[in-house]
């Protein structure tokens, strides 16, 4: 914890700056990207929501309390970047989230950054009949491999509340896939 905040004092330091914002794109870049390809599933418009997602962290970073960890804090403001995204997307296509979302799964095949097969396809088709809560927390969980103490850090949600999300997740796409 105690490397966390003098990790958070370089970036909010003038002199150091840059190479802690560097340290930060280098560590963070990757699994960040990972997470919001999971809810945008579009590679130009992850990228796009990435690019915010740095900006709004290099904006806020002074507003840190560090109540949370620094991980944790970006993950949540990754995950509210993506969903506002998207709602805005649906918004100014004067269509519902769920229909962007199909069209977003339907344009999955052509999409050259996505190397699913069929049976990874047809996963991403029952996740999408999921609500979005039970979305979030599968794809965090399974894709991701991320703690339930971690989810419930970035989504602000009790530790039972998220197994019983996920629990009811797997259970609606168990029945889904032998269904479909």
């Amino acid at each position: 914890m105690q490397e966390e905040k003098e990790f958070i004092t370089n970036l909010l330091n003038p002199q150091t700056q840059n190479q802690a914002f560097q340290k930060l794109l280098h560590e963070y870049q990757k699994p960040l990207y990972n997470h919001i390809r999971n809810i945008v599933l579009s590679h130009d418009d992850t990228d796009d929501v990435l690019q915010n997602t740095f900006v709004k962290v290099f904006q806020h970073l002074k507003n840190f309390k560090g109540e949370s960890k620094l991980f944790s804090w970006m993950y949540r403001i990754a995950t509210n970047e993506a969903l506002s995204f998207l709602n805005l997307k649906a918004k100014k296509s004067g269509i519902s989230s769920v229909e962007l979302q199909n069209k977003a799964i339907d344009n999955l095949k052509a999409d050259i950054y996505f190397d699913g097969d069929e049976i990874q396809f047809k996963l991403q088709k029952a996740i999408a009949t999921l609500p979005e809560k039970q979305q979030l927390v599968f794809k965090m969980k399974y894709f991701e491999d991320l703690k339930y103490e971690e989810i419930s850090e970035i989504l602000g949600t009790s530790v039972g509340a998220l197994k019983a999300s996920y629990h009811h997740a797997v259970k609606k796409i168990e029945i889904f896939v032998t269904v479909n």
